[in-house]
């Protein structure tokens, strides 16, 4: 009997013809912009596709090591980094994927960054995580670019030289609290001239970085946030050894495995203090706007790599005499999974844009409001299509996307980052909220989808024009009511609402969208399925909540062995 091997998915590069981001580029750019760009991004994507995902594979295959102690006894805290990581390290500052948002700002650069952000990102072992901190690093430092020792980090941050780049990590968290960083116990103490930080960073990722931003205490300032200002750590020596840091150990994580995220002692580190005193917690808001959409870009390179694979393995795999895409349920998975990787990827690409606009000083009050509202929605609904989508990829593939060595597994544990990386939903969902409680709530972005609407007046649209119009009159009728609330009630409705938002959005851009620029049936075929996933919402009471909880004590018939008799 001859043996049957089953033909494997090739990885074809995620920017052909008639790909998503192809179409979303020139919907977004210039023709001029768009004709300048386009080699760059597509020689990128086949090197993303192939050279650079076997250099993945490689670092992945060799994960970070900590070396306490060397041959001889002394403490050393060496980490052990594979040639691999290097190497897309590398990469990454050669390819400009931070230097592109500096050299030359505007909407134009940060859409160019996003695009190689999301070929990159399934190609980079999570080199992509100090890529995004490194980048909110550099736009904060930017504002500080006249302070000489401020200015040289910058001016590392943002190297094309692999020789000369620095990345940064971002050493917030602590044991006394992950997102609330009101409880931050780092006490910063100056010492012989210079400041010097003592206390414990409980989850730093790309702990091999040159520099860290991290926040901590003054002698004598309160407590809380307002006591908090912001510091460039400087833990290392010119020859890379540590300066007043301890590793504790690597932390041994679901995912991500590749990327060395470490727990710290701070026993005096050097840092070099950004900002006025008291400053910390808004400076470090400067940069959540571009680390979350990283993170959102990111999640959406994963989802849309897995799907590309998925994709090519039904047209390869067969099931019933027939090939998985000729069955009817499979190509149904398949549009869902599509129009998943849409929705997050136009989202992304419209708030970097925003994000551009407001780098070049060339945004409007109305742009402002739209990136501060939705840069915590966007990086709420992006994370969640990531993890729904490498679910789906694995249902996709059967057997063959459970084992380790097909490599979607691996893409399944790497994607629950996203919902927990910078802020998990629900803290995001309250900065939503307390982006809505501010000045005109929600009206930049009702007037905004309204305009959107008024002009996608092709009578062959209709019934999703009038659909989207619907939601968009309810979500202003709705908000008013929540907006009169009590605060707990307001946060009971939050989440509930950051999920609308990121249904309703996209789909009013993508109405927008195929009114501007022609496109393949596949994606012509997208707003009415994100039309036709838009919830409902409205504002939750107290009562609604008590509903979805048990009650403290069942009631008697409960309690009866035989409940239903």
């Amino acid at each position: 009997m001859p043996n049957f091997f089953q033909q494997p998915p090739a990885r074809n590069a995620l920017f052909p013809d008639q790909s998503p981001l192809r179409a979303l580029l020139r919907w977004k750019l210039t023709p001029q912009a768009f004709a300048a760009l386009e080699p760059d991004i597509s020689a990128f994507a086949a090197r993303c596709a192939g050279p650079l995902w076997d250099v993945a594979r490689e670092a992945e295959r060799d994960p970070p090591v900590h070396v306490a102690y060397d041959a001889w006894g002394r403490r050393t805290d060496t980490l052990r980094l594979s040639p691999a990581w290097r190497a897309l390290r590398a990469e990454a500052a050669t390819e400009g994927l931070v230097a592109l948002a500096y050299d030359e700002r505007g909407a134009e650069a940060r859409l160019h960054q996003f695009a190689k952000l999301f070929l990159f990102h399934p190609a980079s072992a999570f080199v992509s995580c100090p890529v995004a901190m490194t980048d909110g690093a550099a736009r904060i430092l930017a504002r500080f670019a006249n302070d000489n020792a401020l200015g040289e980090a910058f001016a590392h941050l943002t190297s094309r030289d692999p020789a000369q780049a620095w990345t940064s990590g971002q050493w917030m968290t602590e044991t006394t609290g992950g997102s609330d960083v009101s409880r931050t116990e780092t006490q910063a103490v100056m010492e012989d001239g210079q400041w010097r930080l003592h206390g414990v960073k409980f989850f730093a990722s790309a702990a091999e970085s040159e520099i860290a931003l991290a926040l901590a205490r003054k002698p004598g300032a309160p407590q809380g946030s307002r006591g908090l200002t912001l510091f460039m750590a400087r833990p290392r020596l010119a020859d890379g050894a540590w300066d007043g840091v301890v590793v504790r150990r690597l932390k041994d994580k679901l995912g991500t495995r590749a990327l060395a995220t470490a727990e710290l002692d701070l026993v005096g580190c050097p840092a070099i203090q950004i900002g006025a005193d008291g400053d910390g917690v808004r400076n470090v808001t400067t940069m959540l706007n571009v680390t979350r959409l990283h993170n959102s870009i990111c999640a959406m390179g994963e989802a849309a790599a897995a799907c590309a694979l998925l994709e090519d393995y039904s047209q390869k795999r067969t099931a019933f005499e027939r090939p998985l895409v000729a069955h009817v349920l499979h190509r149904r998975l398949i549009g869902e999974v599509r129009a998943d990787v849409f929705a997050g990827l136009i989202l992304t690409l419209e708030l970097a844009s925003l994000l551009g606009r407001e780098d070049a000083n060339e945004a409007t009050e109305r742009d402002r409001r739209i990136l501060r509202l939705m840069t915590p929605v966007c990086k709420i609904v992006t994370a969640d299509i990531a993890v729904r989508v490498l679910s789906k990829v694995v249902e996709g593939f059967g057997g063959a996307g459970y084992m380790e060595d097909v490599g979607i597994a691996r893409q399944l544990r790497d994607a629950h980052v996203f919902p927990i990386w910078e802020g998990p939903p629900n803290v995001l969902a309250l900065d939503m909220l307390r982006a809505i409680g501010g000045k005109d709530g929600l009206e930049p972005l009702i007037a905004d989808m309204e305009e959107r609407l008024a002009n996608a007046a092709a009578p062959e649209w209709r019934d999703v024009r009038e659909a989207l119009a619907h939601h968009v009159q309810a979500l202003r009728a709705s908000c008013a009511v929540l907006l009169t609330a009590d605060a707990e009630s307001q946060q009971a409705s939050a989440r509930d609402l950051a999920l609308h938002l990121g249904a309703l959005y996209p789909a009013v851009l993508a109405l927008s969208f195929v009114q501007a620029q022609p496109a393949a049936a596949e994606i012509a075929a997208i707003p009415h399925a994100l039309t036709a996933r838009v919830p409902a919402w409205r504002p939750t009471t107290l009562q609604d909540v008590g509903r979805m909880m048990f009650p403290d004590a069942w009631p008697q018939w409960a309690q009866s062995s035989r409940p239903y008799d």
